[in-house]
């Protein structure tokens, strides 16, 4: 591995589940390497025993956030397996079970990372399953001991002793606890171990001394380290009941981590295992409907103290402070009293009155307050339980975020020529309600989904309103990449033909020299530009527009680019950013985004980055990010079932791409030529032969000029098909999913495979007719194995029949065979039994070329029956006389 550089990705597979994790490092020494290196061989050696490796290990490189939340769900198989009774004699009969709430609150507590998508109760269950599995496997031929059995796995964790300390309520005046030292004896009734009082010791093991200082040895440790537990011992009380004071009951209960540390497994009230009588200080926001609707709405705010369920007054708080340090028995409950605790809960309240005195919130700094709270009122962690929660007002419109389904439906718009599914309704009315209110949006739908036609919807439904009103018309900016020019305008036209638009790009419309640009914006709808043109078109910055569409948002996750600076210079009273990508992996690409959607929702970049520092040491807040962030972005996943319903199993897209210069340059010269030479005449044969020969030529043009020409650099920027290529597969590596790529050249396999590796950064495989036959199986193997192939490029004869590659859930016909059985039969090396997702088949198209008049030809003749265009090798396109083949030669 080179040193720091590389990052190791695994598919962790699971009853249909996939979720992956990631090992990478900036700059590790040699020792972080090597157990980088381990970890990862550990994992391929077997990767249910990995799991159980990973509770045990204590990690000496960095971490990676998905990597991290496994070793937290081992680390807590094992520490319930090292803290289970009876461990010695139960070995291979240990069962141990997950505590539903701490699985609840390990999803919750989840990070963002690749594959969170798949994650939920049972899966996590599943997991924990296999880990009790290997242990009573591995448990069951150990010849040792169980605790010689941990010191072998990790000498820092050891499972309990046989010693239980117990902590009860008496009801004693002096003494109001009880404090009784248990044993476990041995194997009773149906395999349960008995428990004595640790008297009962001193009878049984007095003819063998060793094994009574063996039992006691836990204690002996606990004593070291506790006045308390020596006093006992000293004085021989440990193997009797005691009566405890308030001071020694609080001595105990502080001290559990010590003992529990010497392997002395400790029963104490539940009050204080679940800090129900705990100090709390309760914020609400947003009870009453403000006065008027929108991002600067006025939030109301509320703030309460209280004391388990019991709410407090200042006054009483105060009293509290006059009383003993330590339990404290107030409205007939046990709690904590710590000054310092106290003190600094009582500042935060005082703090967030004069903050509710000052001034109500704005809906963003409302949502903004629930992520910065412990910040804003300086509330340390340890000081009380901070409770944040929504108001009736506030709830009701963080649901309808949260749940599209509750929001009031509206139509398209007139002149609309699309049905909506149902789940792109929701989708369209949830984009109207955040612009209602002023909110930004981030729609992050699965790729496939629709989310183009749904941001279209909006648009032609808010045209259809002004012009209803007789109001001016909104005017939108839609900044996309240059690749996708050709995609929006061929589905504005498809689905809202009213829309009126004008291309801001080399490629297209400009704005004239010196032109008016009130006069000019006044005469379209959407202005299309793109991320690059936006330096050069800086007029775009002075207008306010009343909308800010971003297409495959991801170009502005880098905070610190011109491209994203200069987007964020851009104006505009509502914004959306789409992605169908994974808006969450990298938190500094959350932060930037959400500086477009909504700035200040997150805090400054430091605040964020701070934050997030704080994130690596503890994942609760996790949750409270995902609390913030989730009601501003819609996310559906072709693997939801409430989607699955709604779709086809198989979503077909056309993947539109324009032609580069160079490649036009080559396309209408080949034209030029053709044109002369069908004028001069020949032959019927010679002609056909010429015809069949240009369309081959034409395809190699359009997928990329070295490949007509013959050389072997294929750079990128040559080709548009080669652009759009790299977009779709970065979002299908973001999701850590896998693609085939077909095509009818066997020359072109290599250099795709070389573009596609530095994409994915991963690499592929290739399989064409001159991959020999004993090798073909090799590499179905390893593209199917739970090891991360991400492509598989594949010449369309040689790999459209007979393979099983369901491991893919993308397909991606880069050149066309024009013949839809052909077509269908590749993308069934996918799309067939044994597939557990939604296949996307991508059919690349060059705008304005042969490719996409074909295409049109044979969506019309599918229409009156299916399939009905032939072989490309037939007559069908060499029966067209000179004036028809032209046209359809002519690049539009």
């Amino acid at each position: 591995m080179a040193s720091g550089t590389k990052e190791l990705i695994v598919l962790i597979r699971q009853e249909g589940f996939e979720l992956d994790w990631e090992i990478a490092g900036d700059e590790l020494d040699n020792r972080q390497i090597l157990w980088q290196e381990e970890l990862y061989e550990k994992y391929r050696e077997d990767p249910k025993r990995f799991l159980l490796f990973l509770g045990f290990a204590e990690p000496t490189a960095p971490l990676s956030a998905s990597l991290r939340f496994l070793k937290a769900l081992a680390a807590s198989f094992v520490k319930a397996l090292a803290q289970t009774p009876d461990l010695e004699f139960l070995r291979e009969q240990a069962v141990i079970e997950s505590e539903g709430k701490d699985i609840e609150r390990m999803l919750g507590d989840a990070p963002y990372m690749n594959g969170a998508e798949n994650l939920n109760p049972d899966w996590l269950e599943t997991l924990w399953r296999q880990m009790n599995e290997v242990f009573c496997g591995e448990i069951k031929t150990y010849r040792g001991s169980v605790a010689q059995y941990f010191a072998a796995q990790s000498p820092g964790i050891q499972p309990v002793g046989r010693v239980f300390f117990h902590l009860v309520e008496s009801k004693e005046g002096d003494y109001p606890f009880a404090f009784l030292a248990t044993y476990s004896s041995g194997a009773g009734q149906k395999g349960k171990s008995k428990h004595l009082p640790l008297k009962n010791a001193l009878v049984q093991y007095k003819e063998d001394n060793k094994k009574l200082l063996e039992l006691l040895a836990t204690v002996n440790k606990a004593a070291e380290k506790s006045e308390l537990i020596a006093d006992f011992v000293d004085s021989g009380e440990i193997f009797h009941p005691l009566g405890l004071s308030g001071v020694e009951a609080y001595t105990f209960l502080r001290e559990i981590p010590l003992y529990e540390g010497a392997g002395i497994l400790c029963r104490m009230p539940n009050w204080w295992k679940t800090k129900a009588n705990s100090l709390r200080l309760s914020v609400t926001i947003g009870n009453k409907v403000p006065s008027r609707l929108g991002a600067e709405a006025l939030i109301d705010f509320d703030a309460r103290l209280s004391l388990g369920e019991e709410e407090m007054t200042v006054e009483e708080l105060r009293q509290l402070l006059s009383e003993t340090e330590g339990l404290a028995f107030i409205k007939g409950k046990w709690v904590e009293v710590d000054h310092e605790k106290l003190k600094q809960t009582l500042a935060a309240y005082e703090r967030a009155l004069k903050l509710k005195d000052k001034t109500d919130l704005t809906l963003v700094e409302a949502m903004r307050f629930q992520l910065q709270a412990a910040k804003i009122l300086n509330v340390p962690q340890e000081a009380c339980e901070l409770e944040i929660s929504n108001g009736e007002w506030l709830s009701t419109v963080v649901t309808r975020l949260t749940r599209p389904e509750e929001i009031k439906p509206i139509a398209a718009g007139g002149d609309f020529q699309a049905q909506l599914r149902t789940y792109q309704d929701k989708g369209l009315s949830w984009l109207n309600f955040m612009k209602s209110l002023g909110l930004g949006a981030c729609l992050a739908d699965d790729m496939g989904l629709g989310k183009t036609i749904q941001v279209i919807a909006l648009l032609n439904y808010l045209r259809t309103q002004k012009r209803d009103k007789a109001e001016e018309t909104e005017k939108a900016l839609l900044v996309v990449p240059a690749s996708l020019i050709a995609n929006w305008v061929k589905e504005i036209g498809k689905f809202a033909p009213s829309l009126t638009y004008c291309i801001l790009h080399p490629s297209g419309e400009k704005l004239p020299d010196g032109a008016d640009i009130s006069s000019f914006l006044r005469k379209y709808d959407i202005f299309i530009t793109t991320y690059g043109m936006l330096l050069r078109y800086a007029w775009l910055a002075e207008v306010t527009w009343d909308s800010l569409i971003l297409d495959e948002a991801q170009a502005i996750k880098n905070p610190g680019t011109k491209q994203t600076r200069a987007v964020k210079k851009i104006k505009a009273a509502h914004r959306i950013a789409l992605t169908g990508t994974p808006v969450e992996n990298r938190l500094t690409d959350l932060w930037s985004l959400f500086d477009f959607l909504n700035k200040g929702l997150l805090g400054s970049a430091k605040e964020f980055s701070d934050f997030a520092k704080k994130l690596q040491e503890s994942r609760a807040g996790y949750s409270r990010l995902k609390k913030v962030v989730s009601p501003f972005i819609l996310r559906r996943l072709k693997t939801d079932k409430t989607i699955i319903a709604d779709l086809p199993e198989k979503i077909e897209m056309k993947a539109f791409a324009a032609l580069t210069k160079k490649q036009a340059a080559l396309y209408n010269a080949l034209v030029r030529e053709i044109k002369r030479k069908l004028e001069a005449g020949g032959p019927g044969i010679e002609r056909k032969g010429l015809i069949l020969a240009s369309l081959l030529k034409f395809k190699q043009i359009c997928n990329h000029p070295d490949q007509y020409l013959g050389q072997d650099l294929y750079a990128e920027s040559e080709s548009g098909k080669y652009a759009r290529l790299r977009e779709i597969c970065e979002t299908i590596y973001d999701k850590r999913e896998r693609v085939l790529v077909f095509t009818q050249f066997k020359e072109i396999t290599g250099p795709l495979q070389e573009f596609l590796a530095r994409v994915f950064q991963h690499q592929g495989l290739v399989l064409h007719g001159e991959t020999p036959v004993s090798k073909r199986q090799q590499i179905v193997e390893k593209f199917q194995g739970p090891e991360y192939v991400p492509f598989l490029v594949l010449s369309i004869k040689a790999g459209g029949v007979g393979l099983n590659l369901t491991a893919a859930n993308h397909v991606i016909h880069f050149d066309r065979w024009w013949n839809p059985a052909v077509e269908n039969q590749a993308t069934d090396r996918a799309f067939r039994i044994g597939q557990l997702k939604n296949v996307v088949v991508h059919k690349f198209i060059t705008k304005g070329t042969i490719e996409e008049k074909i295409d049109l030809l044979i969506e019309e003749k599918s229409k009156l029956s299916q399939e009905i265009i032939p072989d490309i090798q037939e007559n069908w396109l060499t029966g067209m006389d000179n004036r028809e083949l032209m046209e359809l030669f002519r690049l539009s």
